[in-house]
């Protein structure tokens, strides 16, 4: 929230532009924060961009956003490490799904990875980092790893990722223990046709019991909600972009 343009930097008759709808959803993060005693500072915006061009995203850049959510590996190593470059400060976040596979990829790419979902990921997250650590240590430098969220399925949805609510506290415990994984924060995706409030409210109390600060959750139709009720990351799309293009293939 800190690189949130002032007021001032966006005139009222342009509240369609890019600039302008960012303007109004950080507006509505700060005052949904505010009404709970938070400070506003402490929700980040994560845009998500997946599907969109360089031309629809730098005009958000120019505006100050610097956190972008991404669903896929591929997409986000074709369009991001030239606009990093032409934008300094940016923070990729991976928030669909990732194969083991893709590991070695994603940990070079992102910031956060908020879809830690499964044991064989954990393993593969864990083998990648220690790898880095080493090849970081003998090049006399610190290791940058990216932040790791749990994602926690909280309508125990069949076509969904994520682990179910009764799980993730053995889940958490075995990332921590047996893989070595610090987890910053969990994650989840409401059900669309159910009341998210519930949900949000889940995830905070798994959260808690778990002595874990982040809360990924909220998206363009909820995340005022999601602040109030907790949430340090909302994933806001549409709110910022428009439509979303369909994807290729």
């Amino acid at each position: 929230m800190n690189d949130c343009p002032d007021d001032s930097d966006v005139p009222a008759a342009d509240a369609a532009s890019p600039a302008g709808r960012l303007l109004a959803v950080r507006e509505t993060i700060a005052r949904a924060a505010r009404e709970e005693g938070r400070d506003p500072g402490d929700v980040t915006l994560v845009a998500v961009s997946k599907t969109f061009g360089p031309e629809a995203i730098r005009p958000l850049l120019e505006a100050g956003q610097r956190d972008f959510g991404e669903n896929r590996v591929q997409e986000a190593k074709e369009k991001w490490p030239a606009l990093k470059r032409e934008f300094p400060g940016v923070r990729l976040h991976l928030i669909g799904p990732l194969q083991t596979n893709k590991v070695r990829d994603a940990v070079g790419l992102f910031d956060a990875i908020h879809a830690l979902d499964r044991p064989s990921l954990a393993r593969e997250l864990a083998k990648e980092f220690a790898r880095v650590r080493d090849a970081e240590k003998l090049a006399g430098r610190e290791a940058t790893l990216p932040d790791l969220f749990v994602q926690v399925n909280t309508g125990e949805e069949a076509q969904k990722a994520g682990v179910a609510p009764q799980f993730a506290d053995s889940f958490i415990q075995e990332c921590r223990e047996e893989h070595g994984l610090e987890i910053r924060g969990l994650m989840c995706i409401p059900p669309a046709e159910e009341p998210p409030s519930p949900h949000f409210a889940l995830l905070h109390k798994i959260a808690r019991r778990n002595l874990i600060k982040g809360l990924s959750m909220g998206m363009s139709g909820d995340f005022e909600q999601a602040v109030m009720l907790g949430a340090t990351h909302v994933r806001v799309g549409s709110a910022l972009f428009g439509v979303r293009p369909p994807l290729a293939g």
